[in-house]
């Protein structure tokens, strides 16, 4: 009796045992499938914005002009990092410095190499490290930096050391640039302001310097500014022009662009920004929407660099969409204030688009040549004038409240904080949600839970019976 008890508990504990195994190797199948098709998606989508580096060939730069230069007046050098530079981080200060016309602005990197802004947009510095020192024979009045991604350090390198060579001048990081200052260590012991997302990992990073979050940017006297997120970057700039040429040359600037929130150049205490529901959707959008949304952007010469920067900014970094650079010509064009951008496409090789974008205030003007080939060509996707449609409005406006109609409010609403743009007439109209994401996820869920159902059918739920049985039977 004692020996058939023994055999009933023995049994009982390998069927428990058994049946744990299954669970495990049911839910371990279905994590390990989606988590692989998350960890591919999101990869994928971060590479297309952060890792889109120029493949095709560059075209002739012969005869591209570059700014003339003035001695009388300071330079700014905004920098173009080895790898991928962000391009708002970029195009901002570019453009506020230029819109002066008190000072010489010039895109500076290590090489005078094309370079690559996040999302696929592609720019020529317009001199060297060593060229611009060998033009001025001192330091830039002003360094802007942008964030460079520094995947490889030692790609940072030059840049690194250059910022230090002239560490006693104007330094002011935009963004997460503050990572690319506080890595030449010129931040420790002072304080710094840097965007929410980068905010936890910056201050594991650089423990010696004090972060700030509430503000929307931070200075260390006259010499030594960062500011928040993005369009936190508007307001540090407009913060040294004010100081140095003067509060209403700011003013002009902030005005001449519609900004609604000049106030915070003033007075740049906010409520800080954190993580919550929103950065889920970006998250999920960058992993499971796999179906993105092709948006061509046609480049001119003439447009706005902030305009056209944030095309590829504020719809490629949403995981919702690939923003392609077009022109009607194979040459370089100049933006605005001199800036040479190159596109990717001309119309001719062009895949099928989902909308056509026209960026830039002026761009019904400026645009004409382009526009009339486009409609020459028998293009059947419309143009779209995002900025020369709403020209009395900001234009960060009315590309988010574009971005909510072609996707959700959702993916909306993180786009705009992750702007860290804190105006109150904003209005955003669509779908309340990602469908097509969340549609996406529950067929991912579902393709793992017929993969687990099937290894646990094909593997454990059938076993011999014990010697002297018939046939086979099947554990439930």
């Amino acid at each position: 009796m004692l020996s058939g008890l023994k055999q009933i508990m023995v049994s009982g504990l390998k069927q428990m045992s058994r049946f744990i195994l299954r669970v495990a190797v049911f839910v371990g199948i279905i994590v390990v499938f989606m988590g692989g098709v998350a960890v591919s998606g999101y990869m994928g989508s971060q590479k297309s914005f952060w890792g889109s580096v120029r493949q095709e060939p560059v075209p002739s730069l012969e005869g591209a002009p570059i700014p003339v230069h003035d001695p009388n007046k300071p330079t700014v050098a905004v920098l173009l990092g080895n790898e991928n530079t962000e391009g708002l981080d970029f195009a901002i200060p570019y453009e506020l410095f230029s819109m002066t016309g008190a000072y010489n602005v010039y895109a500076v990197a290590a090489e005078k190499q094309v370079r690559s802004l996040t999302g696929g947009l592609d720019v020529m510095p317009h001199y060297s490290f060593d060229e611009l020192d060998r033009l001025l024979g001192k330091s830039a009045d002003i360094i802007a930096i942008p964030y460079m991604t520094m995947r490889n350090p030692k790609n940072f390198e030059p840049v690194r050391e250059w910022i230090l060579r002239h560490k006693e001048t104007v330094l002011l990081s935009i963004c997460a640039g503050a990572d690319n200052l506080a890595a030449t260590g010129l931040l420790d012991g002072k304080s710094a302001a840097t965007h929410w997302q980068t905010m936890p990992v910056l201050t594991k990073k650089y423990p010696e310097v004090s972060w700030i979050n509430d503000r929307r940017y931070v200075a260390n006297g006259p010499k030594l500014i960062s500011s928040a997120g993005i369009s936190s970057g508007i307001d540090a700039v407009l913060h040294v022009i004010a100081q140095q040429l003067g509060e209403p040359a700011a003013a002009k600037i902030a005005d001449e662009l519609k900004y609604p929130s000049y106030h915070f150049v003033q007075n740049p205490q906010v409520e800080p920004f954190y993580v919550d529901l929103r950065y889920a959707t970006y998250v999920l959008n960058n992993a499971f929407q796999w179906s993105k949304k092709k948006a061509g952007v046609l480049l001119y010469d003439g447009v706005e660099e902030m305009a056209l920067a944030s095309v590829f900014d504020i719809y490629s970094d949403t995981g919702t969409t690939r923003v392609l650079s077009v022109s009607g010509t194979a040459r370089p064009i100049v933006t605005k204030h001199g800036l040479i951008a190159i596109a990717r496409h001309s119309m001719s090789d062009l895949p099928k688009l989902d909308k056509m974008i026209v960026p830039g205030t002026q761009a019904k003007l400026r645009a004409t040549e382009e526009i009339e080939r486009w409609n020459e060509q028998g293009k059947r996707t419309e143009l779209q004038f995002v900025h020369a449609d709403s020209p009395n409005r900001f234009l960060f406006e009315v590309q988010l409240e574009d971005l909510a109609r072609q996707e959700d409010l959702l993916t909306a609403k993180h786009a705009v904080k992750r702007l860290e743009f804190r105006a109150d007439d904003i209005r955003l109209e669509g779908k309340p949600m990602p469908l097509e994401t969340y549609a996406e996820l529950l067929f991912t869920f579902a393709v793992s839970l017929l993969a687990a159902y099937y290894t646990d059918k094909r593997f454990f739920r059938k076993q011999k019976l014990p010697r002297g049985g018939q046939g086979s039977r099947t554990l439930s």
